[in-house]
């Protein structure tokens, strides 16, 4: 028997600055979703790393604003987050704090080797900075002196005296990278966005802070006064949760080589210079392989405005979850949301698209074939649950990362049995043809089966709950009650 393919995939690590939002319940249940049809549908044997990023100096501040230790606050929040697993279903085989030890020495390896390599050099750092980005600015980037996407914080002017990455060094063999892999970025359009900045131009930027201004960090090794930059500890995670640099085998199965790598990282398009520049900068720099593929979603908005707490308009997925449960939260990020554009949230529309996609399709199409069934003693044998037919859409979709048009795909199959029920009339053939109305039962259960089927990836509880009752009629599910 030949050994499973490998595939390893990541989302980037949320800040434990505050409690878990909708923006990131869309990363990490895109991510999900991936993991889960590589796992069910491909056969591989799937890594899928999320966690907590500890470090810098958004969440040193807050510590010491809500009078904490940084170390306790970590904890705490870290909690929050790896509650998430449970809230929304996510099948997550490892979950990475960047306050680990483990990942504390690979970070502090990885910085070795790019010293090593002569691309850490120590030199003055005067910079616009937003805490919010925890990234340098240009007065380009800047609107009216703000930051666009942090417009609520300072820009905050730093002059000290910091190491810094050669970033500048990387712009050709950057260039190539993406040359090599035109599928690098997804979608396209973010591929370009991403090689327009490189040609412009890189520079030099700081990876590390003066340990007296901001304790809370890794330690730079060999020298006791300064503490490593967030972004630079942090992106360190990716390889770190393999077991680099100790455990070689697995983190090349998982990550890849040089000449095949392999690594999925899904990030928010305000990290797409931190994923497909900066990082894959610093991997050449250590001498390791690049990442394979990077999927860039977009934000959700809230009602047209960027979600704030100042506003008040924050939504926390667990308030969803309480309210709709989590198939319909995963189902509104999967189906509702773009996959790679900007969305939107209100109450209005997410309780529109949950009684008109569930509460009155999915939802009224199981209830529908299941009573038919059970009231016309229909069943389906195991031959015909065996023979799940093929979708090379929906195939194609996953395999390119797109998930709303894979799930559309689910729901025009659902459309389809809606139709065949009003043309074929079954409830109305059973008096004058009874073995004809069967027959158009059993086909439909045939495709009831083949929708759970393909649930399996966006919707495993409401999959799983189909499938069961397929098998045995006497507890017909009520899936999705409307919402009034």
């Amino acid at each position: 028997m030949e050994p499973k393919k490998k595939f390893y995939i990541t989302t980037t690590l949320p800040y434990v600055n505050a409690a878990p939002h909708i923006g990131f319940a869309l990363e990490i249940v895109q991510a999900d979703i991936i993991a889960r049809y590589h796992r069910e549908f491909l056969g591989e044997d799937v890594v899928f790393n999320t966690g907590t990023d500890e470090h810098g100096v958004k969440i040193y501040r807050k510590a010491l604003e809500e009078k904490k230790d940084p170390h306790g606050y970590v904890d705490e929040y870290a909690a929050k987050f790896d509650f998430l697993k449970q809230g929304l279903n996510l099948s997550y085989t490892d979950f990475i704090r960047t306050t680990d030890p483990h990942h504390m020495t690979s970070a502090q390896e990885f910085w070795k080797r790019c010293m090593a390599n002569g691309d850490i050099e120590k030199k003055l750092y005067k910079v616009k900075y937003c805490v919010g980005c925890e990234l340098e600015k240009t007065d380009s980037e800047l609107t009216d002196g703000k930051c666009p996407i942090h417009p609520n914080l300072e820009i905050e002017e730093i002059e000290e005296e910091n190491y810094f990455f050669k970033f500048s060094k990387y712009q050709k063999l950057l260039l190539e990278l993406y040359e090599k892999y035109p599928d690098f970025v997804t979608p396209d359009w973010r591929l370009k966005e991403i090689r327009n900045f490189v040609t412009a131009g890189l520079q030099d930027f700081s990876i590390s802070r003066l340990k007296e201004k901001m304790p809370w960090g890794v330690p730079v090794p060999g020298d006791e006064n300064h503490v490593m930059y967030v972004w630079f500890d942090a992106l360190v995670n990716y390889i770190s949760t393999l077991g680099w640099f100790e455990d070689e085998k697995k983190f090349e199965d998982f990550w890849g080589t040089k000449e095949e790598p392999k690594a999925v990282q899904i990030a928010g398009k305000d990290n797409l210079r931190q994923q497909s520049a900066m990082w894959q900068a610093m991997l050449m720099s250590a001498g390791l392989p690049p990442s394979r593929k990077i999927l860039i979603h977009g934000f959700i908005e809230s009602g047209g405005q960027k979600m704030s707490k100042s506003l008040g308009n924050v939504v926390d997925p667990f308030d969803i979850i309480k309210e709709y449960g989590t198939d319909a939260l995963r189902y509104w990020l999967a189906r509702e949301i773009s996959t790679f554009e900007d969305g939107d949230f209100t109450e209005e529309r997410f309780k529109g698209a949950y009684n008109s996609g569930l509460a009155n399709g999915l939802g009224n199409l199981v209830s529908r074939v299941l009573t038919m069934a059970k009231n016309y003693s229909v069943t389906v044998k195991d031959e015909i649950k065996g023979q799940v037919a093929d979708d090379e859409r929906y195939r194609d979709y996953m395999d390119r990362f797109d998930i709303q048009r894979a799930t559309d795909v689910v729901w025009e199959r659902i459309q389809i049995a809606d139709k065949f029920i009003q043309e074929r009339e079954p409830f109305k053939k059973i008096k004058t043809d009874p073995d004809a109305a069967k027959a158009d039962v059993k086909e439909l259960l045939r495709s009831l089966f083949e929708i759970a089927y393909l649930l399996r990836p966006i919707l495993p509880e409401t999959s799983e709950k189909i499938a069961t009752a397929i098998a045995n009629f006497e507890n017909i599910p009520v899936l999705f009650p409307r919402k009034v």
